[in-house]
């Protein structure tokens, strides 16, 4: 017959432990650290992180235990033991503190105390740590070991003699992450830890390592020597570069924007990060930043006062208002110059108004919505079907819910038009041509699946097939009682859309096909951000247009009268929507470059000089106090052209090239996802085309042309040429059903 519980009235899942003499309920089969926590009670611990596997490397948390009236023969790893009912735990006794004292006195045996030049110095868990558990006296005299240092790659410095072998970073490529890519080599004092094959890291989640490391091992390259951490003021802040709205933390030093750090939020992004939000910060200081407002003299363009700049762009949106103006947003735009920019469309009479800029298909009227199921429940659904989207390039972290919910026994379909790489195993998958993917879809069996997810991704939203594509997913959701999760186009997209930052009578393609007299561009660069580049370029280059741009680049400058210069995301006050539709705010870190300014100033000043309704606010609480959804008739677009011959186009944004930021970041430009331009073939297409891998090839569309390097690649469907968006040598293929291959 089994001992009665402790405290018979705990839920039976409960027991009681006694920590350090105080009684609390734990769950059974949780560990005394798990429980320790929870009751704020401090043990010491390297190797153990809540979101990671459980190790027991490091022994820093031994705990001395007794359960029945019987004390255990030796101290527990606090870690790895499993609570008790009745059972007590000692943290802070003389046989506990004993062990963990012992402990530390072996991590430091070899540890190289080189904290004056390490960049872990002042946020360092070992440093914390050795302070109350550390000898004041070294009593090693033998020869210290060294470890020789790999090249990790562009984002994560490593220097591994100071790595005290916790593991942690080797469980978040392991099952975080996916791609184990670090791992220990030799044994026992011999370990080390790392690649094996001596390559750079190449998961899109690698700088996690750096937060997860406990010593300086691991440390941010783009940042390192910079500064130290008790010099930095921490601002909240968001990623800006997918929907997600990644929340983090930009350290500042003096206005200047020195790293980024992910923020704990369980519901959007847990305490991770992806590299492309981590490390945008670097492209804020590239050298075309729009720093002072410029106006078109002649060829080139001067520098001009704000009152200048601002009375020009006015007479241009004075003398073409009404239907002969055209307003265009990038898709990352906040909320506040999103509102602003829909009443100034209004109050000039125009109902050409757009943010959707890199979409082909608008015929069926579409704009962003929540996700049918939150994010955070992605990791519990039973059967997820992902759509025409390579989800680990466009939102990683919402990849990795993924790769949770198939630890978890979740079936992962795939309908897409290449193999792409995930890090999970796919139940079915149909590798079709675009035009295909709707009828794909249709195919897919879930079984008795209950809890259903389909993702709808880039690759089928910006394709010229999107439309059929968005009704075959509302149908199969429907007919499977299943949530339909489409991927915004744009960290904001969502919220632009809910409040009315889209056409009553043109959208982004019609606009550019029937060109206007003027267009206002919103942190654009209208050389690669637009679905068709070779359409804007030329219905921009016809116009007036006002810029207003992060960056003065060459693109801008071909089609702009004036540019207006404005701070990017991490530089001023904004709110973003996330494709849950939860609104989040960042606050200004970074100081604004030259005379920039936050955006809703300059359009709140434009808005006043053109006497507009709805640009009476005085201050950013009172602009914000106004904001509210506006529901609009969508205009519905025509369809896409699916003219010309040869094979399908299969196009998906590059991972590090999805804005203009991004493509500025030199650590990302420089890191193994960031492929170049290429056109990828399917090997049975490209021998039947008499082409080799590495060869130029002249890409042909009824647009125009393009010669790009051929790779050969059996992952792409039959009949489908893959080309990634970013880049200018792919741009004339992207707004193209299909295009006719030939060696240059």
């Amino acid at each position: 017959m089994s001992a009665q519980p402790v405290n018979p009235n705990l839920p039976p899942d409960h027991v009681t432990v006694f920590i350090d003499g105080v009684e609390m309920a734990a769950p059974k089969g949780s560990m005394i650290i798990q429980a320790a926590d929870k009751a704020g009670v401090p043990i010491p611990r390297f190797c153990y992180h809540e979101k990671l596997p459980i190790a027991a490397n490091c022994r820093m948390c031994l705990v001395d235990t007794e359960v029945g009236g019987r004390a255990a023969p030796k101290p527990s790893p606090a870690c790895a033991t499993p609570v008790m009912d009745g059972m007590k735990v000692f943290t802070r006794n003389e046989k506990a503190l004993k062990a963990q004292r012992n402990v530390m006195e072996f991590l430091l045996i070899n540890h190289p105390l080189d904290c004056p030049v390490c960049d872990q110095g002042g946020e360092c868990e070992l440093q914390d740590l050795s302070l109350g558990y550390g000898r004041s006296v070294n009593r090693f005299v033998e020869r210290k070991r060294a470890v020789a240092d790999e090249d990790l790659g562009p984002l994560v410095a490593s220097e591994m003699t100071r790595c005290i072998h916790c593991t942690r970073c080797i469980r978040v490529t392991a099952e975080i992450a996916g791609t184990y890519e670090l791992g220990g080599m030799y044994r026992g004092e011999n370990l080390q830890i790392g690649t094996y094959d001596g390559k750079p890291l190449t998961t899109e989640l690698s700088g996690n390592v750096i937060d997860v490391c406990p010593v300086g091992a691991l440390t941010n390259k783009v940042f390192r020597f910079k500064a130290r951490p008790w010099e930095l003021t921490a601002r909240p802040s968001l990623g800006y570069h997918d929907a997600l709205g990644s929340n983090l933390f930009h350290h500042v030093r003096r206005g200047d924007l020195l790293r980024s750090v992910p923020r704990d939020n369980e519901a959007v992004n847990e305490c991770w990060l992806s590299d492309r939000d981590r490390y945008a910060h670097e492209g804020l200081a590239a050298a075309d930043r729009a720093s002072v407002p410029l106006i078109r003299d002649g060829e080139g363009f001067r520098e001009a006062s704000w009152e200048e700049a601002l009375a020009m762009a006015s007479q241009i949106l004075r003398d073409n208002a009404g239907d002969a103006l055209g307003v265009l947003a990038h898709p990352a735009t906040s909320n506040e110059e999103g509102a602003l920019l829909a009443r100034m469309a209004s109050g000039l009479g125009s109902g050409n108004l757009d943010h959707r800029i890199g979409q082909l298909d608008l015929s069926d009227g579409a704009a962003a919505e929540a996700f049918g199921m939150p994010v955070a429940e992605i990791e519990s659904a039973d059967a997820i079907i992902i759509v025409g989207s390579n989800v680990r390039h466009e939102v990683p972290l919402l990849h990795q819910r993924i790769r949770k919910a198939f630890k978890k026994g979740a079936k992962i379909h795939v309908v897409n038009p290449v193999d792409f790489d995930f890090t999970f195993s796919i139940a079915s998958k149909a590798i079709v041509p675009p035009s295909q993917l709707a009828a794909a879809l249709a195919g897919v069996d879930v079984g008795d699946a209950g809890n259903i997810a389909v993702i709808v991704g880039g690759v089928a939203e910006n394709g010229p097939h999107a439309a059929a594509i968005r009704k075959a997913a509302a149908d199969f959701a429907a007919a499977r009682n299943a949530r339909l999760c489409r991927i915004p186009q744009g960290a904001n997209a969502l919220g632009l859309s809910r409040l009315g930052v889209l056409p009553t009578a043109r959208d982004a393609q019609s606009m550019l096909r029937e060109p206007r007299k003027a267009y206002v561009i919103y942190g654009i660069e209208p050389g690669l951000d637009f679905a068709d580049q070779q359409l804007a370029l030329k219905a921009l280059g016809g116009a007036q247009v006002v810029a207003f741009s992060q960056f003065a680049c060459q693109s801008t400058r071909a089609v702009a009268d004036v540019i207006l210069p404005i701070g990017a995301l991490p530089e001023i006050d904004a709110t973003l929507t996330n494709l849950d539709g939860i609104q989040q705010q960042a606050v200004a870190a970074g100081k604004l470059p030259g005379l920039a300014h936050s955006g809703w100033r300059v359009l709140r000043a434009l808005g006043g000089d053109l006497a507009l309704p709805g640009f009476e606010f005085t201050d950013l609480a009172g602009l914000r106090a106004g904001l509210a959804p506006k529901a609009v008739q969508v205009a519905k677009g025509a369809p896409a052209s699916m003219a010309g011959n040869g094979l399908e186009v299969a196009a998906s944004a590059a991972i590090y090239r999805v804005d203009a930021v991004i493509r500025r970041c030199d650590a990302l430009q420089a890191h193994p996802l960031t492929t170049g331009p290429r056109a990828a073939l399917n090997p049975a297409d490209a021998a039947a085309l008499g082409l080799a891998e590495g060869v130029m090839a002249k890409c042909a569309t009824a647009a125009g042309t393009a010669t790009l390097q051929v790779a050969l690649d059996p992952r792409v469907a039959p009949g489908s040429v893959w080309v990634e968006s970013g880049y200018g040598a792919t741009a004339p293929l992207l707004a193209a059903a299909k295009l006719e291959v030939a060696r240059a």
